[in-house]
């Protein structure tokens, strides 16, 4: 028997114990031995679960059962979930978490702290909920060289785009049909400000190319900004907008970002909607590869956590080895330096004017009316940078003709 601990018996820690519990036999038999959960801290109290029988508001119970093997953390932000697993390792306990936050912040130092001392610190579910990842990049295109690593890993902001798409409906009020059907929190901050897919892509893309990518370097844009417009000039160029990470090797760089992008119809991403997510990886042998399923969700999570479980069961003792550099930091490309293709709406005074301005300016003399009597249209900006972008806008701006540069959306491709 190998003693299992849960730190956190939230949506996530509650999977965990009914996982372990319901496939205890199939799990027993992939892991070698019997997956026992011998204590679950929480500050609460459960009265009528049976996890009362293994509850504990003292973390040190744990930390000095020398029964419990391996500990899965799943109480979500830095802290106490950093000192927790920290001390865990110390000891020689492995941790495996779906806490994204801890592993964007502290995840090198841990899988340091875990290899000294014969340990392994894995996160699975931290980058896709139930949709495996991690260990595809880690194992099955360890042949490859990844030149990019895009997708949307965000079902919140999936889910609200989505609506707005189909059913014409505005930004607050999916966002508050979001939160009435448990897609978006009460401070639904981190997912609509892109705070969440920053800290995933950033892990991600530590994996793909080898070193540390901080997540405080990537330029992250949310989808507040996104209006029924938006939506209307993608549908005339037969292209949905989607929240997306993304990450691609420049030389020696990266160029990292989170922002809305349109994809044309006809790409794989474009077809992924509500609350599902994706994860499209390039290669240069494999050449593209997609991962979709859920990216969230109770169950779905709680197995991609289970699966480090066994992970670690099986590696009792010894630390598997990941190909991130915890010592070296990955260069990443200011914001200004990436190259960019976008749709810019612009609101006019004197549409021809405006429209000559947009010319001399961009270059373009190809522009696209909603035909909705409004007082704008759009123009696709290629052959740039963010920065020349920026600058150019700017100067837009400066015309008589025009009243102002309403939007950018960024296009792939």
């Amino acid at each position: 028997m190998i003693g299992v601990a849960v730190l956190g018996y939230g949506t996530v820690g509650s999977g965990v114990y009914e996982v372990l519990k319901l496939n205890a036999d199939s799990i027993k038999r992939k892991a070698g031995e019997e997956l026992k959960v011998l204590n679950v801290l929480d500050l609460r109290n459960f009265p009528g679960d049976e996890v009362e029988n293994v509850l504990t508001h003292d973390y040190e119970d744990i930390l000095n059962n020398d029964d419990i093997k391996i500990i899965a953390e799943v109480m979500g932000g830095v802290e106490p979930a950093f000192t927790f697993s920290k001390k865990a390792l110390m000891k020689g306990k492995s941790v495996v978490t779906s806490n994204k936050a801890l592993v964007a912040a502290h995840g090198p130092e841990l899988m340091k702290i875990a290899k000294e001392n014969n340990a392994n610190y894995l996160f699975e579910a931290s980058c896709g909920g139930g949709i495996p990842i991690i260990r595809p990049l880690c194992v099955s295109l360890t042949a490859d060289k990844i030149n990019s690593i895009k997708g949307i890993l965000n079902g919140t902001t999936n889910f609200i785009l989505t609506k707005m798409t189909e059913e014409g409906k505005d930004f607050n009020e999916v966002l508050k049909t979001a939160q009435s059907l448990g897609y978006a929190e009460a401070d639904p901050t981190a997912d609509i400000e892109g705070h969440d897919p920053c800290r995933k892509i950033a892990i991600l893309s530590s994996l793909a190319f080898g070193k540390t990518v901080d997540f405080n370097k990537i330029y992250t844009e949310g989808i507040t900004k996104i209006t029924d417009k938006d939506i209307n000039y993608g549908k005339k160029l037969n292209s949905v907008i989607k929240l997306i990470g993304s990450s691609n090797k420049i030389g020696d760089s990266i160029s990292a970002m989170v922002a809305p992008f349109l994809f044309n119809e006809k790409h794989p991403l474009a077809s992924v909607n509500n609350a599902f997510n994706a994860i499209f990886v390039n290669g240069n042998m494999s050449g593209d590869t997609m991962y979709y399923g859920s990216g969230a969700g109770k169950l779905p999570t709680a197995s991609a956590v289970v699966a480090d479980i066994i992970d670690c069961a099986l590696h009792l003792g010894k630390n598997v080895p990941i190909d991130w550099d915890c010592d070296s930091s990955m260069d990443v490309l200011p914001i200004d330096d990436v190259p960019v293709k976008a749709l810019i709406r612009v609101a006019y005074e004197d549409i021809e004017n405006a429209k000559k301005a947009v010319y001399d300016v961009f270059g373009t003399e190809v522009f696209i009316d909603l035909d909705e009597g409004d007082d704008e249209f759009a123009f696709i900006a290629e052959n740039e940078t963010e920065g020349s972008i920026k600058e150019k806008k700017e100067k837009l701006s400066s015309f008589a003709a025009v009243k102002e540069v309403r939007n950018m959306i960024r296009m792939e491709g």
